[in-house]
């Protein structure tokens, strides 16, 4: 990524962080929408898995401008999701469901924005 890339990345995130419980339920209510095959693999209660997504998107965009630190906090994260019961297919129903999600969180301004951006480093990461 350029760092204006980076740099749109992270602006863009900040205005999600401002509602990120809202965001985190946009997320999730759309990924079991088109999965609902894996709604099992999560908790009943998800204000927890709610703050842990958000907290780990945070750390992963704020790590954008240094990938060598962020990639194996990534892949880490993987392992941990595998171990869960995570397979390579569900990852192609999460990332896409992140970015219409976040687009929604902020509203029609950040539209424009990620599809300049192209695929969100998310979509690239190990796990995928």
């Amino acid at each position: 990524m350029t760092p204006k890339q980076v740099a749109l990345v992270q602006d863009s995130f900040a205005k999600v962080a401002l509602t990120s419980e809202a965001a985190a339920v946009l997320f999730y209510d759309r990924l079991f929408d088109i999965a609902p095959q894996m709604k099992a693999m999560f908790p009943d209660d998800m204000i927890e898995q709610r703050r842990k997504l958000m907290a780990m998107l945070a750390g992963v965009v704020k790590g954008l401008g240094n990938l060598e630190q962020v990639l194996p906090v990534a892949g880490a994260l993987a392992k941990r999701h595998v171990s869960y019961g995570a397979k390579a297919e569900h990852y192609r129903w999460s990332a896409p469901r992140c970015c219409g999600c976040s687009r929604r969180a902020w509203g029609m301004a950040g539209r424009r924005k990620w599809r300049m951006r192209g695929a969100p480093p998310m979509a690239r990461c190990p796990a995928t």
